[in-house]
């Protein structure tokens, strides 16, 4: 037994600074270690391959090279909400910033970040409130997988609106704060002390001279790049969020070794690569491949398995029991995709995927001998239940 326990948000917001000082003190030791020159400001095209750059510490360098490699990023948008900009909401970067607990924060955004953010702060000890506008959290999962992480976070005391039109918002985000929502049921009010906005992102090309350059951007502003992650400018590439690759950094690790190998002589593309999801809420969320849903719309033709997480054995150990495995499997026995919401999802899900690379059939899992206890040990029973050909 324990007495009352409370969050000491100073401490955490300390332990979170320490580990970005440690990472960023690695990379500028990897920088000095090339011998690379880094150079800090805002910079922008004034021609084909030449850079005007603002100096973090007072003056100007104009810069120009044979080759020049985007990787701009993106930043968190802002809905053109009534009262929303002028209640300077967070974004995932103040909120990992706040050194005291909000009472109540309200979540614009069922997605990745919001839905981390807002079981964090739960379990901090605050109130929560998601506020989603589609029919689903996490809108390109599968239903039942939406319905099933809602349900746990639900459980939480997460109170979570679907198909929630936000209307408007008033107050000031740090003291007081409301959003009006209109709801199947009709029109409510919300009440809190925080606002935090995670509904999408916006690539960070606008105003750096990108038509001086002859960089094209996409519909979305996303920098318009071929499978090799050339843009349309001679010897000029891009990589990451914003060439609209996947918004992971392992997405934009390996852009890095797609151009990089490329330099070298190779032949790599973005074409029919695996990239794996994972959403770090506890349990987490983990999918690589095709879900259900996006089989159907391109005409897949898949057998589909699934597996409660409380048939794997492990969980009796740990009573980490929410959740359930599901995976597809094409006509000629292949793996097509994976999705798991459970304790070391991102581990299992890494087994699956390197099958998946190996082009091993389903069966290889369903055969193979797996350690119990184990979580990856489940796979065994998934792969066991995938249905007969039709």
């Amino acid at each position: 037994m324990t007495g009352p326990v409370a969050t000491d948000m100073a401490a955490v917001h300390r332990r979170k600074r320490d580990m970005v000082d440690r990472e960023i003190a690695t990379h500028l030791e990897n920088y000095k270690a090339s011998g690379a020159e880094l150079i800090m400001g805002a910079g922008r095209f004034v021609a084909p391959k030449t850079l005007e750059v603002r100096l973090n510490d007072g003056g100007t360098r104009v810069l120009a090279g044979d080759q020049v490699f985007l990787n701009v990023g993106t930043h968190a948008a802002i809905p053109s909400v009534p009262g929303l900009q002028a209640a300077g909401p967070l974004t995932h970067v103040e909120a990992l910033e706040l050194d005291e607990l909000p009472p109540h924060l309200i979540v614009l955004g069922g997605g990745y970040s919001g839905l981390e953010l807002a079981q964090a702060y739960r379990r901090f000890g605050s109130r929560v409130t998601v506020i989603e506008s589609g029919p689903q959290l996490m809108s390109r999962e599968d239903p039942d997988v939406a319905d099933e992480l809602q349900q746990i976070l639900s459980d939480e005391g997460i109170q979570c609106l679907t198909a929630a039109q936000t209307l408007r918002v008033h107050g000031r985000s740090g003291e007081q704060v409301g959003v009006t929502v209109r709801t199947t049921s009709g029109e409510q009010e919300i009440e809190g002390s925080h606002i935090l906005v995670a509904a999408g992102r916006i690539p960070n090309t606008a105003g750096i001279g990108l038509e001086r350059a002859g960089v094209e951007l996409d519909d979305r502003g996303y920098i318009h790049v071929n499978e090799r992650l050339e843009t349309s400018a001679s010897d000029v590439w891009a990589m990451g969020e914003c060439a609209g690759s996947p918004q992971f950094t392992h997405a934009s690790v390996d852009d890095f070794r797609i151009i990089s190998g490329n330099l070298a002589g190779g032949r790599r593309s973005t074409r029919g690569r695996l990239v794996p999801y994972c959403m770090f809420t506890d349990p987490p969320l983990a999918r690589v491949g095709l879900s259900e849903s996006e089989a159907q719309r391109q005409g897949v033709t898949a057998r589909v398995a699934r597996l409660p997480m409380s048939a794997v054995l492990r969980t009796q150990t740990t009573d980490e029991s929410r959740g359930f495995m599901k995976a597809l499997v094409g006509e000629n026995d292949r793996i097509l995709g994976f999705t798991m919401i459970g304790a070391e999802a991102g581990e299992v899900m890494a087994v699956v995927q390197t099958a998946m690379l190996a082009d091993l059939p389903y069966s290889g899992l369903r055969d193979a001998i797996l350690a119990h206890p184990t979580m990856a040990e489940g796979l065994g029973s998934l792969f066991s239940n995938v249905p007969p050909r039709s």
